[in-house]
Parts: structure tokens; sequence; C-alpha cells
């Protein structure tokens, strides 16, 4: 099972539409995926028609001890369950302050269900902060996804993204490893983004082999521009369902695609 956490501190770069459309596409392709909700505004629940009020239960309850992981999740549409998130999850912020291996917590709530052999993938939208909760993301993760806008300030962030992962990695998760860039909000054609691309790329090949990032992919699935990306929220559906011929449909579908062929050069044995 592939445990993606697709996380940036920085808001508005797509990390919630890249979170709930790469695991429609993945379920789109027969894999059998559980998105979960980390983030307490609980966008990529409602991205998928699901307003976790009420009795409705949620990751909030794994995170106290009241429920399994199982005992949250949702089906949200074939072969994609939902553990959702509402603005409960703010208070395990503080609720979690002194708890002991409070960085782990969701990391025994999926290997629990991992026993099970439930998933192929599971994928983690992240808060847009460096929180408990982003932490136990990467203390559970095997694979770190960041999305991001090819914009001048997007790079000055990055460092400290990959500074955090280096932390966690060494302290929490010797597996950790961030596997790919994912470019959105791209505009073809302009020499900007064209350069930003240039230098993420020289930057990743200069990096130490030794640092969790230095075998990190960009996708080649670009992420454009698409007014549909941004209206299918608004109806509770992904891109697949809302739009499935618009360019976002298709570059989605193209990033799901590349992280299936990943997985089966991984699984692919090598030559005598």
């Amino acid at each position: 099972m592939r445990r993606i956490a697709v996380m940036n501190q920085k808001g508005g770069v797509g990390k919630t539409t890249t979170s709930v459309n790469l695991a429609a596409g993945l379920a789109r392709a027969g894999q059998k995926v559980l998105l979960i909700d980390l983030d307490p505004q609980g966008h990529a629940s409602i991205h998928l028609g699901v307003e976790a009020y009420g009795q409705v239960p949620t990751i909030y309850q794994v995170f106290t001890g009241r429920k399994k992981l199982t005992e949250v999740q949702q089906l949200a549409c074939e072969n994609l369950w939902l553990a959702p998130a509402n603005l409960d999850l703010a208070a395990a912020e503080l609720e979690l302050v002194d708890a002991q291996n409070r960085e782990i917590i969701l990391r025994d709530a999926i290997l629990a269900c991992e026993d099970q052999g439930a998933f192929d993938y599971i994928v983690m939208d992240c808060p847009p902060s460096l929180t408990v909760l982003t932490i136990n993301a990467l203390t559970a993760a095997t694979e770190v996804f960041i999305p991001l806008q090819p914009h001048f300030f997007a790079l000055q962030g990055l460092s400290k993204l990959f500074e955090t992962t280096a932390l966690v990695k060494r302290r929490l998760n010797r597996q950790l490893k961030v596997a790919g860039i994912v470019l959105c909000l791209y505009e073809t054609g302009t020499r900007l983004a064209a350069d930003i691309t240039d230098d993420l790329t020289r930057f990743l090949e200069e990096s130490d082999p030794q640092s969790p990032w230095a075998q990190a992919r960009i996708f080649s699935s670009r992420i454009r521009r698409n007014i549909k990306l941004a209206e299918a929220p608004s109806f509770g559906q992904s891109i697949f369902d809302y739009a499935p011929k618009c360019t976002g449909a298709e570059d989605y579908l193209g990033l799901a695609n590349e992280v299936l062929t990943t997985a089966s050069q991984a699984t692919r044995p090598h030559a005598a």
C-alpha cells in the first residue's frame, strides 16, 4: 500500500484539488483508494460532497482514540473512500499537546488498516501549515507529493518544505521521501513557468543524494489553469464526474497514470 502525503505550507496552490482528483483518478483506474482529509477546513470532504456535521464520524475521532480509521471512512464513489474532517479537527492541536506519542497516532491507525489489506493507496490532504496533523501525515507516509505553482516565491517556500521532510525522516520516519512535485495552475507558453521549471530541475539534480528529495521527479503532467477545476468542489464532485472531457480531467488522469507507472516500475523485477 502506497501512503502519499500531499503537502504544501502555502495555501492556494492546488493542494486539495490535487489530493481529491489524484485519489479519484487512481480509483477510476481500478485502485482501492482512501483519501484522508487532515485539514480542519474540511475542503477535501466538501469537494467530494461530504459535509461532516452532526453524527457523521470524522478523522478527529481517530486522533482522540474514540474510533478506528475503518469506522470513520465512507464510500464517496466507486473504489474511493473518504475519512472526512471538519472544524473539530482544529481542537486536536490543543488536545494532543501533552499526549504521548502524538506524532504517530495516524501511522498506527493506518497500519491497523493496512493489516486488513483494504487499500492500494492512501492519499492524505495535509493542512496548509506545519502542525501536529502535518507531522502525523509525514510520519505515516512513505511518499510526499508537493503541489507547486511555478512562481518565484513558490521556490522560496520549497526549501522550508524540504527541511521539514528531512527533519521528520531523521527523527520519526526513515522511509519518508519526496517522490514528486506537481506543477499546478500552470500557464502554458509563458516564459516564467518554463524558467521556474528549469530552476527546479537544476536544483533537484544538484541536491545531496542522501536527502529525502534526491530522487524526486517533476511530474510530466502539468495541471493547467482550468475554470472547471475551480467549479467542481461547489458541486461536490471530482473533476472526472463534473467535467470529464475538460483539460483539468485530462491533466489529472495523466498524473494518476504517472503515479501508477512509478508503482509498476518499483515492483518490476530487475534483470539478472
